[in-house]
């Protein structure tokens, strides 16, 4: 994935100096139909600052009303500008996703906003005798997105009926979240390097 659009960027900003300026605590269910799995249903819930901006334009607005379909519009469009921020890899291949999502939202949670979407697979997936490894991450480590525990992670009765799921957290060096401190806004690590990534969590989907 390609460094983070900077519109994206600019809408996820903090008075912090260090990478990650923003933080996203997310949650994911994954989804199926007809015996196969069809998508990850996310929810997203961003920090009291990182919303400020969301929740100004915002206002009074009852939910449900236009003003939130634009702004969810907007922030989709960038979410959807680097593929869902997500990768999920079936062994060495790596599964795909429409490009626009079935549903989204955008709403109000206290001091907060919270984004929920689905990501559609372009091909459902077998339940059977599968692994897959998935990851969302902000490349740049711009926006720290994160999983709170493993009960973040949920599955549908069927998906549950088939298969076990495991979350890692790594723990990068310190010389690597040095590294990190060390970045302002302004600045921006190799594309090369997968800053994002080295600190992402893995979900392991397995499927018996």
């Amino acid at each position: 994935m390609k460094i983070a659009l900077i519109t994206f960027t600019l809408l996820f900003s903090t008075a912090a100096w260090s990478h990650p300026h923003s933080f996203i605590d997310m949650k994911t269910e994954f989804i199926s139909d007809n015996q196969h799995l069809s998508g990850m249903k996310m929810v997203w819930t961003m920090d009291e600052i990182t919303s400020a901006d969301l929740l100004y334009d915002a206002g009074k607005a009852k939910p449900g009303d236009v003003v939130w379909k634009k702004l969810a519009a907007q922030v989709m469009a960038n979410v959807l500008g680097q593929h869902y921020f997500t990768e999920v890899w079936q062994d060495k291949n790596r599964v795909k996703f429409l490009n626009l999502p079935k549903e989204y939202n955008l709403s109000r949670n206290g001091n907060k906003a919270v984004l929920e979407f689905i990501v559609p697979f372009g091909e459902p997936q077998l339940l059977s005798a599968k692994q897959y490894r998935i990851q969302t991450f902000d490349p740049s480590y711009f926006v720290d997105m994160y999983y709170d525990n493993p009960q973040a992670l949920i599955m549908d009765d069927t998906v549950k009926s088939h298969c076990q799921i495991e979350l890692h957290t790594p723990k990068p060096d310190d010389s690597l979240k040095q590294y990190a401190l060390s970045l302002d806004k302004a600045d921006a690590p190799p594309e090369d390097m997968d800053l994002g990534q080295q600190f992402a969590q893995t979900v392991t989907l397995t499927c018996h």
